[in-house]
């Protein structure tokens, strides 16, 4: 028994059956009949005593539970700003086209409708006012924030974009913009207001009321950030159109860089949430049914369904595809002309109206709104058709609840005896409202006016984008192509009615057209295929138009993809962010990590003087450095906890290994230019430095933020020449994220209260082991680690461990890339 007096692992090996595994005695035939599983192994043994295990395992489950508890607040939280929004819109338009309305009733017989125009263009104007001033206050609430919102979730930092501020003004500004008629929604911005809810509410503190801050140590990283932000967002689509799952699509798909299982879970919770706490609070206000969950989003398509008996009526027939495939085609040149005109709008915006004083902005958003509100009124009143008020479809009369919802809604503006003005009926009503003709109402809107309405909308929609007010962009897409979609169905129902063959007799469904047309124009403008098909079907409650909205905004996107992009990736472009896409061109495999890199590198030493901490945060804008030391030896004494200071000036030249031409040829491609070697404050380049001081390998050991090196010189962390490293304070990681995410600036440095020559170890602080590649990785490959992993800095580490460049978000861009390519293609 001496053998067992070792270790634990093996005192029982005297033991043969006892200690042979299943794999064991499979390979010998000794399979034990009643044990039907395979158990885990016992001479695996644990690392970590039980004790640590638990502790661990209790702050996790913690974690997690304080997590799922946050992203239930910001659901909630979401959908009650969608009721906030929809409320006040509602009052205010009801309030406005209630005197007008009336206004017109009365003038129509007493002459006197200049005073009508008057009064709709006063409140028009004040609300647009009051919108752009809000726009003024802060800019970045301007637009849908959907672009500003993927390209932070891309991994670009847009100051501003996620702060309370934004968010007052942002949700005050979009109710203003919609009730002051302007052609814009209050969908996109829900997005946006969605982000910045999830950004703001787990950080418990604001920078704009700075008297609002809480002690909360959890989630203090841009990574957590990041998913509270993807959940808010998608939270924000589903309040927008009650599609939960076409939120967590949309998340997804156009936004976030780095997405995992656990992530999703929750997005999906979090859109769920936003979704029925605002179905509950709007049933329950609307029709005085509380519990009931009638109304699930803030845009509803109603439900789509043939007459009870109708056996000849069907939503759609496989014959039908093929115009919706030509309803694709025509939406995606649609959509590209919107885009390229709205993309030169916006061109004119930033060279012409943006440079000059902010009440510019404030006076085009006054005369985009005059103008959209003369039209109206004129067309209106002069471009209108009378239509009976009962359909000659018999179809109409029996649609029940639905037609009699749309029938309060129609407007009678100069036209008498039981009849309605069908161009009124568009213009002046709520856009929801005006959808849901489209989509519900049979027979009642003359080709004339559908293709004027498209045409005003049209434009007029399109210069009203990128105006300085808060301003969506679906609900004015979907409303142009339900037009398209509706003329397109009178068009083929009157051709079918004129050949007079029973043969060629077409069912048409009306609203089954204006909703593919509503599909193919607002994808023809966004480009947006799986969340978009996603959110229409949920809005419209109807799975079986899947397909045709699948293939029809499909079509679009191929179409509008062979002109321009979508309008979000323009004015991205347009911002000058750098986004990343998806993936690289395949071309693009013929460059590698080291034609990309940024070979001019602004290093720390693992031992920096203050002062030379100080010169660099001082001179230089980068995010992050490198800690590395001058050469192997010294790397070796780095690692027995040697002090290397960045104040030894001189290279040490006695080195035969840089001495040698022979060897610097060698090592030429992966030598590091770097012009202050010392990065001492009194020191400036000199001519009379060698070629071995120029050029010199540099050992990695890690990275450290700009953040961390500004905290650790305003808290003082330092110590003496004459002293050891193991004297300086050390800081908690919760010490290091206190001031997250606006950390001090340099700038605020009092350098009066630090001894320049005081020392600072950051090795304790810096990222030993950040993701690294070769120089010869392929750009693909890259790409996929750096946007996958949602890095900000990639080092390149040739293979003995120096560092001979560092990729970072601008390296990667499409524009940058080409650019390499052109000069790879020269150099060959």
């Amino acid at each position: 028994m001496a053998c067992c007096g070792g270790c634990l692992c093996c005192q029982c090996c005297c033991n043969e059956g006892e200690t042979r595994t299943p794999e064991e005695l499979t390979i010998l035939g000794e399979t034990r009949e009643d044990e039907d599983e395979i158990l885990p192994r016992k001479d695996y043994e644990s690392l970590f005593t039980k004790c640590i295990i638990s502790f661990l395992l209790q702050k996790a489950r913690r974690y997690e539970a304080i997590k799922w508890i946050l992203v239930f607040a910001i659901g909630v939280s979401t959908g009650l700003t969608g009721l906030f929004v929809d409320f006040f819109v509602w009052l205010f338009t009801q309030l406005k086209f209630s005197l007008v309305g009336q206004s017109v009733e009365e003038c129509s017989e007493n002459g006197c409708l200049a005073l009508s125009l008057l009064e709709l263009l006063a409140l028009n104007m004040v609300f647009v006012f009051i919108s752009s001033v809000l726009v003024l206050i802060e800019p970045v609430a301007a637009g849908s924030g959907i672009p500003e919102i993927k390209s932070y979730l891309n991994g670009v930092k847009i100051p501003g974009i996620v702060r309370l501020r934004t968010f007052i003004c942002k949700v005050t500004g979009v109710l203003f913009a919609v009730a002051g008629g302007l052609f814009v929604g209050k969908e996109g911005p829900m997005i946006h207001s969605g982000a910045i809810v999830g950004a703001g509410l787990p950080q418990f503190q604001s920078i704009t009321f700075k008297k609002i801050r809480f002690h909360f140590p959890y989630f203090r990283s841009d990574r957590d950030k990041r998913d509270f932000v993807s959940a808010g967002a998608a939270a924000g689509v589903a309040a927008a159109f009650g599609a939960p799952i076409g939120g967590t699509l949309f998340s997804l798909e156009e936004g976030s860089s780095f997405w995992n299982q656990a992530l999703t879970w929750k997005v999906l919770f979090c859109s769920m949430s936003a979704t029925f706490t605002l179905n509950f609070f709007r049933s329950g206000i609307n029709f005085n049914k509380w519990g009931s969950f009638q109304l699930p989003g803030l845009l509803n398509f109603g439900e789509f369904k043939c007459v009870d008996g109708d056996k000849t009526c069907h939503l759609w027939t496989a014959v039908d595809l093929a115009f919706f495939v030509l309803m694709g085609v025509a939406g995606g040149l649609l959509g590209a002309l919107f885009n390229c005109i709205n993309k030169r709008l916006a061109k004119y915006r930033m060279r012409n109206v943006h440079p000059k004083a902010r009440f510019i902005r404030l006076l085009e958003s006054l005369l985009v709104c005059m103008v959209t509100t003369l039209v109206i009124f004129v067309a209106s009143v002069t471009l209108g058709e009378c239509r009976d008020l009962v359909s000659t479809n018999n179809n109409t009369s029996t649609q029940g609840s639905v037609n009699e919802e749309v029938n309060s809604t129609i407007r009678r503006f100069f036209c008498y005896n039981n009849t309605y003005n069908d161009m009124a009926t568009l213009f002046f009503n709520p856009q929801e409202v005006a959808i849901h003709q489209l989509f519900h109402q049979n027979a009642t809107f003359s080709p004339v006016t559908l293709l004027l309405f498209f045409v005003l909308y049209f434009f007029l929609s399109c210069w009203t984008y990128g105006v300085s007010v808060p301003s969506g962009l679906f609900v004015p897409s979907l409303l142009c192509g339900a037009s398209l979609g509706r003329l397109v169905a009178n068009v083929l129902k009157m051709a079918s009615v004129g050949t007079g063959h029973t043969n060629f007799h077409m069912q048409i469904y009306s609203g089954t057209f204006a909703l593919i047309g509503a599909a193919a124009f607002l994808g023809g403008v966004v480009r947006m295929t799986i969340s978009l098909t996603v959110i229409l079907i949920e809005s419209t409650n109807e799975i079986t138009y899947g397909l045709p909205i699948m293939i029809t905004l499909m079509v679009a996107k191929w179409t509008g993809d062979f002109f321009n992009k979508g309008i979000y990736d323009i004015h991205i472009h347009l911002k000058g962010v750098p986004l990343l896409e998806w993936e690289t061109e395949v071309e693009m495999d013929k460059l590698t990590a080291s034609d990309i890199m940024e070979p001019n590198l602004t290093y720390v030493y693992p031992h920096t003087r203050i002062q030379s901490l100080v010169s660099i945060l001082r001179t230089t804008v980068y995010h992050a450095f490198p800690v590395v030391t001058e050469n192997r030896d010294n790397e070796k004494e780095f690692m027995k906890g040697n002090i290397l200071i960045s104040n030894n000036i001189r290279f040490k030249v006695q080195h035969d290994m840089y001495c040698s031409s022979i060897e610097l040829q060698r090592f030429d491609h992966k030598m590091v230019h770097v012009p202050y070697p010392n990065l001492y404050p009194d020191q400036s380049p000199s001519e009379e430095w060698t070629l071995e001081e120029r050029f010199r390998p540099l050992t990695f050991h890690g990275l450290i933020l700009r953040s961390q090196l500004v905290n650790l010189l305003i808290r003082g962390v330092c110590y003496a020449e004459n002293q050891s490293s193991a004297s300086q304070p050390r800081l908690s990681h919760s010490e290091m994220t206190e001031d997250y995410p606006r950390f001090p600036d340099i700038h605020d440095l009092d350098l009066a209260l630090l001894n320049p020559r005081m020392i600072v170890d950051v090795t304790p602080y810096m990222n030993p082991c950040p993701y690294t590649v070769s120089p010869n990785t392929c750009v693909s490959q890259v790409f996929n680690l750096f946007r996958t992993m949602g890095l900000r800095h990639l080092p390149v580490v040739n293979a003995v461990g120096e560092i001979v460049g560092i990729i970072t978000r601008h390296n990667l861009t499409h524009e940058f890339l080409v650019a390499k390519l052109r000069q790879h293609y020269i150099t060959i």
